[in-house]
């Protein structure tokens, strides 16, 4: 990738987009074509035909989606549908209409079969049923992952598909009414400590296990795909190291220094009863994570501004 080729990040935002942006920031590449929601909206056809019509990026990173955790996903079902088929329709298409020359689609880990085998190794994509609360959004997701793989089949388009586990980090949604666990819990334990309750109420039993990876981390895998990765088949992205719910809680706990109880609430749904990643396809390639997970949660603690998140989220 030459440092001054027009990179256009959809997303660039959020979470991962922003992240992957500062990534490039960093490796020397200025050239960047950027919209925010407000100013493009991916959903629309023509509005999307024009921007690429105008910028002619070379490289298009698609980090842009409509994502939420358990509750937002079973609640919006046709937006997450609709919404996440329209953005990555109309961006893959207008990559290929508009001869760019390496596009890098991010899916979710939610793409494969609720009770598949661990660790999840990429080839399980279609052999199972999904989880039922995320079921629109992986639908989607594996919608995005067989264009990619069909416009390369059919018109030689260098396309390709990675699959990150859960995410954390900068820039993250802390809005307890549709984000997913960390943050959530990160807010719940943290406001409980101000607060002063005796208790944090925990979802589920807290014995489902889950994979974390920073957002930093992602970024430079991203990174790392994008200069030395070409091929067809999806490309999982993790830690390849998953903790229980439970855990997870009490990692926190920890890092807030929250003096309480966890109290569980299996009334509450617990989700895919485990999500691992198997990313020995990833470290083949010569890539491997940095950033420990009690590392990683205590610098996002330590770094946020609880006040503006308070605020946004009664907005």
């Amino acid at each position: 990738m030459n440092k001054d080729a027009k990179v256009y990040i959809a997303g660039h935002r959020g979470m991962v987009g922003s992240a992957i942006l500062r990534k490039l920031q960093k490796e020397g590449f200025h050239n960047f074509a950027l919209r925010t929601s407000s100013e493009l909206d991916l959903r629309n056809q023509k509005a999307v035909a024009d921007f690429f019509e105008e910028e002619k990026p070379d490289y298009v990173i698609l980090a842009a989606a409509k994502v939420g955790g358990i509750n937002a996903n079973n609640i919006y079902r046709g937006e997450f549908l609709y919404d996440n088929l329209m953005i990555q329709n109309n961006v893959i298409h207008q990559s290929y209409l508009n001869k760019v020359k390496k596009l890098l689609f991010l899916g979710s880990s939610c793409i494969y079969p609720k009770f598949a085998e661990q660790p999840l190794k990429e080839g399980y994509l279609l052999t199972g049923t999904l989880e039922p609360t995320n079921e629109p959004y992986a639908i989607a997701k594996i919608a995005g992952i067989k264009m990619c793989e069909a416009y390369r089949s059919q018109y030689g388009c260098n396309y390709i598909s990675a699959m990150p586990t859960n995410l954390y980090g900068p820039n993250d949604n802390y809005d307890l009414q549709n984000s997913h666990v960390l943050p959530a819990l990160l807010r719940k334990f943290h406001e409980a400590k101000l607060e002063g309750k005796p208790h944090v109420e925990v979802w589920g039993s807290g014995k489902p296990k889950r994979e974390f990876l920073h957002v930093d981390d992602l970024a430079d895998a991203c990174y790392h795909l994008l200069l030395h990765y070409n091929e067809s088949e999806l490309v999982n992205v993790g830690t390849g190291e998953d903790v229980s719910i439970g855990e997870l809680a009490e990692i926190i706990k920890k890092i807030t220094r929250y003096e309480g109880q966890i109290k569980y609430d299996a009334s509450k749904p617990d989700g895919t009863p485990r999500k691992l990643m198997d990313v020995s396809k990833l470290e083949s390639f010569g890539w491997k994570y940095s950033i420990s997970l009690e590392e990683g949660i205590d610098s996002v603690y330590n770094s946020l501004d609880w006040s503006k998140i308070t605020e946004r989220t009664l907005q």
